[in-house]
């Protein structure tokens, strides 16, 4: 940032203040925030966005939301039949199914109807990646907020206590980096259930290291101001030291870390669901969609069908990571003159 944007942030009084101001004035980082927010809305809505169902429909008197909730009634009703007339009826932006099958529409390329082709089982790629986002960014955020908990309270307490206990805590950390973390959790996938909530856990596990070791390094650093010792003097638990007095201090790093972990669960997400130990058919998934791609790479017919949600691993990921270094660049106290 210049020079001269940097002194006229001076005129706000708090860090947080200069830290909104700074970040408004990245236009990278901003443009990646609203990919994001769209990205969030677009898993949040996708119901909305593409289904066969209607959203809304008014019939014979009775409202009912089909494309939102499970009616056993309208289980086995073809919604493109056109003898199927309700009284009101709100549909999707893309009238196309995720997950029904339709083996006459099986490897369409790319029109109007199915903006993204059709996989080899007649279902509509497009639709399939919108209801991905949803899988994808819900095991980023999730598995990144579990990486975040695990790894703050291990590094402050490893930070805090110091001594033996920072040694045990550092010995295990260094021992969980030496196994290559995406083998590590196939290689724990493979005695669980593969399915979301187990991937999102996983992950979490698996990628607290790097947190621990940015987290204990702040507080060794924190825990010797001044305003920490005189805590202690006015006999304050160490509880009570770390979560109130030092945390607050030093877990920026930690956040900005935590944003960098959503982009890397989402690859690892997508790499598990292209190696079958991720989320299960007919769930959507972007690294579902690119496994059944790969039987057709060299096929004319099909060698498109990867392009798509290779787009969207690729834009939410890049978005990820550049909203992570915007705030990395924000909150750096080196860069405020």
């Amino acid at each position: 940032m210049k020079k001269g944007k940097d002194k006229s942030a001076h005129k706000y009084e708090s860090f947080f203040d200069i830290f909104i101001y700074r970040f408004k004035n990245n236009k990278l980082g901003m443009f990646s925030l609203f990919v994001i927010i769209a990205l969030i809305f677009m898993g949040l809505f996708a119901p909305f966005l593409a289904n066969d169902a209607p959203v809304m429909m008014v019939h014979n008197g009775k409202v009912t939301f089909p494309g939102l909730f499970d009616y056993p009634e309208f289980r086995a009703v073809n919604w493109k039949n056109k003898d199927f007339t309700p009284d009101f009826v709100i549909w999707p932006l893309h009238r196309q199914s995720p997950v029904k099958t339709n083996l006459r529409n099986r490897l369409q390329t790319p029109s109007w109807q199915h903006p993204c082709g059709t996989d080899d089982n007649g279902i509509d790629v497009l639709a399939r990646i919108i209801w991905g986002t949803r899988i994808s960014i819900s095991i980023g955020i999730v598995s990144a907020v579990i990486t975040l908990l695990i790894g703050t309270i291990i590094g402050a307490v490893a930070g805090f206590f110091g001594g033996w206990v920072d040694a045990v805590i550092s010995r295990i950390i260094e021992v969980m980096m030496c196994f290559p973390t995406f083998f590590l959790i196939l290689a724990v996938i493979a005695f669980l259930p593969p399915n979301i909530y187990t991937i999102m856990v996983v992950i979490g596990l698996t990628t607290w290291t790097g947190i621990a070791r940015l987290v204990r390094g702040e507080v060794f650093k924190v825990k010797s101001l001044d305003y920490v010792k005189s805590a202690k003097i006015n006999g304050l638990t160490n509880t009570k030291i770390i979560f109130k007095h030092i945390l607050p201090n030093s877990i920026t790093p930690a956040l900005i870390s935590a944003t960098f972990n959503v982009s890397g669960a989402i690859l690892v997400e997508s790499s598990l669901s292209f190696l079958g130990f991720g989320v299960q058919p007919p769930t959507p998934s972007w690294g579902a969609i690119i496994e059944v791609a790969k039987r057709y790479v060299m096929s004319e017919i099909g060698n498109w069908l990867a392009l798509f949600p290779a787009i969207a691993i690729f834009i939410t990921v890049t978005a990820y990571n550049l909203l992570g270094q915007s705030i990395r660049d924000a909150a750096d106290p080196k860069m405020i003159e």
